[in-house]
């Protein structure tokens, strides 16, 4: 067993290569392999959101506060509020952030195959995000 104590890994602010806006990342897992999961606490200020990317193992996201936006390349875009869990398949092109007005917290939760969890893709434009 391992205990990660509350406070002993640091927040920090999101790199905007791959998100627009202000977002706050919290580590919360990074498991040791033979296990994949790793575990990210994401709080994203109004209007802030992911750029497009895929998960070569999927993803899930439980949304704990707030409400957003998330969308798969191709189709509408869709709201997410607190208590909503979202499945993204593994290689599904996607993004997720906060609503205009509102902020959004979520834990994003994916795999890493080969040591890699995520490939980031371009920006989502204010134009896909709706505004």
């Amino acid at each position: 067993m391992k205990i990660i104590p509350c406070g002993s890994v640091p927040t920090s602010v999101a790199s905007d290569s791959y998100f627009t806006g202000r977002v706050l990342q919290t580590p919360m897992i990074e498991a040791q392999a033979p296990a994949r999961l790793r575990a990210v606490l994401v709080s994203f200020e109004p209007g802030a959101r992911t750029a497009w990317h895929t998960h070569p193992l999927g993803q899930t996201l439980h949304v704990v506060s707030g409400a957003g936006r998330a969308q798969v390349w191709g189709q509408e875009v869709q709201e997410i509020r607190a208590g909503d869990t979202v499945w993204f398949p593994a290689g599904e092109k996607h993004w997720h952030g906060a609503g205009p007005t509102t902020a959004m917290t979520h834990i994003a939760m994916q795999e890493a195959l080969d040591g890699s969890a995520v490939e980031w893709l371009e920006k989502v434009s204010d134009e896909q995000y709706g505004r």
